[in-house]
Parts: C-alpha cells; structure tokens; sequence
C-alpha cells in the first residue's frame, strides 16, 4: 500500500528556464520539450510523479512555454486524424497525456532562482507536503526514487532532499549536504546545507540532485529568504534555515539511474541510453550503434571503446 499518497499528493515543476545551453533549438521551444528518443523530457518527469501517487502536478511557466500546455491538452484534429487511419496504437498514446494528472500552470514572472519558482506555488498547495521535481533530472522507473522519499517523509516528517554521490572536482556544482547516519543505509539526516560550495570547501560529496519533498513550512521562510549564490533566492538556503530551526531535513541516497539532460553532452549520453533500451527500437539502435564504434575504432577516430562513452551505453 503506497501510504505516502495520504500525505503527499501535489507535484511542483519550475519549467521557466530559459535553454539558453541549447540555443538555438531552444530559442521558440522549450528546452522541457526537447525529445529524449520519442517523448520531450517533461513527459518522463510527469509520469515519474504520477507513478509514485501525485494526482496534482503544478507547472511553474515563463514566457514562451505554452507548448508545454499544449502537449497535455487534447488535439483533437489529430486524434481524429489518427482515428480515420485506424491507427489506435498512437492515438492512444496521445489521448492518454491529457489524463496523465490534473495538471496547472502559474507563471513565475520575473524569474529569481529555483526557491522563487517554488515560493510561486505557495497559493497552489497551501498547508500540503509536497514534491519539487527538476526537469533536467530524469530518474528511471525502475528505480523509484519519489516513491521512496515520500514514504520517508511520511514516517519521519519534516522535509526530504535527494542526494547522490559525486566525483569531488564536481560537488561545486550542486547544493551540497552535511550528513548524519541513521538506521537505515539509504537515508541520512542532514545537518547542513551549501548552495554550490567553493573548490575544496564542500562538507561532503553528497550532492542534492532535482526531487524534493517539502513540508509547507518551507514557504514562510521562502518568502523571507534574501538572494543568495548567484544573486537568486536559492531553495538550499531555505532548507538550512528550516535546519537551523530545527525542523528535520533528511536524505535518500540514491544509487540508481539518473539521466542528466541539462547540457548538451549529457543530454545526448541520456538520448543514447534511453534509446538502447527502448521496447521497439532498442535492439537494432544497439546493433547499428556497435557496428558504428566499431568503424570509428577501425578508423583510429576514437582511442578505445571501453573509455567512450557510447560504447559505455550499449555495454
């Protein structure tokens, strides 16, 4: 029984970013919807939400994203147009989209970091707990992450970050947590909370990656909250300040698989990946993908399989 629906139940997405990695495929498209294989990003991530119980999923906008509304409305031109060739596969396909969850949009406005995209939501969800999901990161259904944090959350209240190992030559990329053990090896209390901490000064090398689960206390001290790393209301400074206060801040340590799509290069490895174990297309994608590395070996134009990143992909 998925116990944590009682308590949470409302998703919050910041969509307003700008792209501006991806210029100029983002420049009249949001970068939310740029396909991985055959389905734009935001979609992975309204079904990782759905899947783990949230019925409710608020989508924080900015300009240019009505795509992002148009992709979970219905098209009834084309479903019947997919209708009169009969083909049900796909239309079922789109029909299904506009039932995924009941889905909301409120624009951010002027946009001042990810803890003012979350403060945007604070009419929406009220006095609720609820999940933070960043579009960048996508988490793969095998490994249910969201489902994990918010029963954590809901046996130990208070708010519940997601947290990952990293190399430390990146931790200066990510908020950052200093951790205590608890009983159990996936989760650990946190104890202090850096937003991007310089070279050599993080706590730990525990990176807090893009799934939250929040308890509603965390808008007050939002809405207080002065800009911070990169003159932007910053969500990790929140998180301490309610640390500081004593309200408990726990992790789930995630091993499993993440896909990054927030540049280019990851991105692409997250498309290669994604592609190879697609039910349709994944076998011969990997087939035409080794045959592809084996030729560019032959060709002396990569050094060594084994350190490339797409063979790494279909290994």
């Amino acid at each position: 029984m998925n116990v944590h629906r009682a308590g949470v139940r409302k998703a919050v997405m910041p969509v307003a970013g700008l792209g501006t990695r991806f210029l100029p495929a983002t420049k009249a498209t949001p970068k939310e919807m740029l396909p991985v294989v055959d389905k734009p990003a935001i979609q992975y991530v309204v079904e990782e939400a759905v899947a783990a119980g949230l019925t409710d999923v608020l989508m924080v906008t900015g300009r240019n994203k009505r795509p992002l509304e148009d992709h979970f409305d219905r098209n009834h031109e084309l479903e019947e147009a997919l209708l009169r060739k009969g083909d049900t596969e796909k239309l079922s396909r789109v029909c299904g989209l506009s039932d995924l969850a009941a889905i909301h949009y409120v624009r951010q406005g002027d946009p001042r970091g990810l803890g003012h995209a979350v403060l945007c939501a604070a009419p929406h969800v009220g006095a609720e707990p609820f999940a933070v999901l960043l579009g960048d990161d996508l988490i793969d259904p095998r490994d249910p992450l969201l489902s994990r944090m918010a029963e954590v959350r809901d046996r130990l209240g208070g708010s519940v970050v997601a947290l990952m190992e990293v190399p430390s030559r990146q931790v200066h990329l990510y908020g950052c947590a200093a951790t205590r053990v608890t009983a159990e090896n996936d989760v650990v209390q946190v104890t202090e909370l850096v937003e991007k901490p310089d070279p050599g000064s993080a706590p730990s090398n525990y990176a807090v990656i893009g799934r939250y689960v929040l308890e509603p206390a965390v808008f007050d001290v939002l809405g207080r909250t002065a800009p911070g790393r990169g003159g932007e209301i910053q969500l990790t400074d929140a998180l301490q300040e309610l640390i500081q206060q004593g309200r408990p801040v726990h992790g789930v340590v995630f091993g499993g698989r993440r896909y990054d799509t927030g540049d280019r290069a990851d991105y692409l490895r997250a498309t290669v990946r994604l592609a190879c174990e697609h039910k349709d297309l994944g076998d011969e994608f990997q087939g035409w993908l080794r045959a592809f590395v084996d030729q560019e070996l032959a060709d002396g134009r990569i050094p060594s399989a084994s350190h490339h990143p797409v063979s790494a992909a279909v290994s």
